[in-house]
């Protein structure tokens, strides 16, 4: 039996006898009931200026999701599936999807997230005019359009993190000291500049990136696994870049809303392991257990807020879905939508959008919710 085949990938395989063309870009996405979003996300990236594969990896989903993505793309000899037979969570994953990427650039790209024709070709060039930077990430927008916070952020220190949790960023503006590690209250660059750190949801790197520095930490379930990465890349002398003029859409929190309070765990867990791996032997005790302290706290006031929520009546999915398509059937929407509510469409079928006018026409809700 072939390696492929135990490790239960779908797709096509190449015949060797026939020369390929160089894959610029390998996208590696993972899936956890991400319901018709994933399929979206996967035609937006197949759809690409540039030459790409992209390879999910699906950690046991029960919603459909990845029967959507097979009768939309699975003839799509770029797209290769594993199936796990259970959640190994997220940067496990990613990294099985990392180790059989072939392109000479990696996109991690999240399954709810979708990008336009020529992101890749905008920030690979980026890449290439700056050499001494080793990861790149855009501007991310909520579906409002606005600038979700984490695509451009400095490191979360610990005493950063009690600056924000206590909030003296609100009380001392302007005071260096008290700056808060979250740059979405800042202007947006002109141009592209070196940041701290990125954000998950879209983080394209060099090849040598994953040669040298490795992957992800599979030692984090969700969460904190690129702040760790983006911590790695600056400590082995690479430069992370922020290109405000590439913008693309995250339809944050579609594969962890079913389970509110244990993505929070996770989330939380991930940020104590940062804290320990990278600053215990640079902060005094007591301020790393103040630390804790707090991480711990907001983590029961906020699963006790999801727990109220999570009792209210919700909208079915179903329902849900139903709603959306009558209001795409009276409004525009994006091609790549479309394309995910008419799989039928081809995936060329791909409407270039500016700077200007990306997202006048993006729902404000997801696909599926």
């Amino acid at each position: 039996m072939r390696a492929s085949e135990l490790l239960g990938w779908q797709g096509k395989e190449s015949d060797a006898r026939y020369p390929q063309p160089r894959l610029l870009v390998s996208a590696v996405i993972v899936n956890f009931n991400g319901g018709p979003i994933l399929t979206a996300a996967v035609r937006s990236v197949l759809a690409s200026s540039v030459t790409v594969d992209v390879l999910v990896a699906d950690n046991g989903s029960t919603d459909g999701s990845l029967e959507l993505l097979r009768r939309s793309a699975g003839s799509d000899v770029r797209l290769r599936i594993i199936e796990n037979r259970r959640n190994l969570g997220f940067a496990r994953a990613c990294n099985l999807l990392l180790a059989q990427a072939r392109g000479d650039y990696l996109l991690v790209l999240n399954p709810d997230a979708l990008i336009q024709s020529d992101t890749l070709e905008r920030m690979v060039k980026a890449l290439q005019a700056h050499p001494e930077a080793g990861m790149v990430g855009c501007l991310i927008r909520n579906p409002d359009g606005s600038e979700q916070a984490g695509c451009r952020r400095a490191v979360p220190t610990p005493w950063r993190s009690l600056v924000r949790v206590l909030h003296l960023h609100r009380l001392f503006p302007y005071h260096p000291r008290f700056r808060d590690f979250v740059l979405t209250r800042e202007p947006l660059p002109r141009e592209p500049v070196p940041v701290e750190a990125i954000s998950g949801a879209f983080m394209l790197v060099r090849r040598e990136i994953l040669e040298r520095v490795g992957a992800f930490d599979d030692a984090y379930f969700m969460h904190c696994e690129d702040l760790d990465w983006c911590m790695r890349v600056r400590q082995a002398g690479w430069q992370i870049l922020f290109v405000p003029g590439v913008e693309i859409v995250h339809y944050k929190g579609t594969c962890s809303e079913g389970k509110p309070v244990r993505v929070l765990w996770y989330k939380h867990k991930g940020m104590m392991r940062f804290y320990r791996k990278f600053f215990r032997h640079q902060y005094p005790l007591p301020l790393i257990a103040l630390v804790a302290v707090a991480v711990w706290s907001r983590f029961g006031l906020l699963a006790a807020r999801a727990l109220i929520r999570h009792m209210r009546p919700v909208v079915t999915r179903e329902e849900t879905e139903k709603t959306l398509v009558a209001k795409l059937a009276a409004a525009p929407c994006p091609p790549v939508l479309l394309r995910t509510l008419h799989p039928e469409l081809p995936v060329n079928a791909v409407r270039p959008h500016t700077a200007d006018t990306a997202h006048n026409d993006w729902p404000l809700h997801p696909p599926v919710l």
